[in-house]
């Protein structure tokens, strides 16, 4: 099976109810940028330029000039940059819940899958 740019998004966005946290995904950093939302911006800015470079059409190794290894970059990148914007979203979704209870503490929470 021949892997495309398409089949990797395709894959990437099924990993763990994505599609489902991308609203989350915008209104976390529409929070941020207003200073609401207290996060360090290495945090959203390495996952988000990861996702970018993946859908990019520039690569460091194109998929035509080494077949094989073009494809594992792009792997390499999702494999590390989806599960880290997850877990910033899940942060910010206990951090909104937060907010919304006013006053009442979620101390150390832990997801559980």
């Amino acid at each position: 099976m021949k892997y495309s740019k398409l089949n990797l998004a395709k894959e990437a966005i099924s990993h763990k109810g994505f599609v489902k946290k991308i609203p989350d995904i915008f209104r976390m950093v529409k929070l941020w940028r207003r200073g609401e939302y207290p996060m360090r911006s290495i945090d959203i800015i390495l996952p988000l330029l990861g996702i970018l470079y993946v859908i990019s059409p520039i690569d460091l190794l194109p998929e035509f000039a080494v077949p094989v290894l073009g494809v594992m970059d792009d792997l390499a990148v999702l494999s590390l940059t989806i599960p880290k914007l997850i877990k910033e979203v899940d942060k910010f979704l206990l951090w909104e819940a937060e907010q919304r209870l006013s006053g009442t503490k979620i101390i150390d929470a832990e997801i559980v899958k």
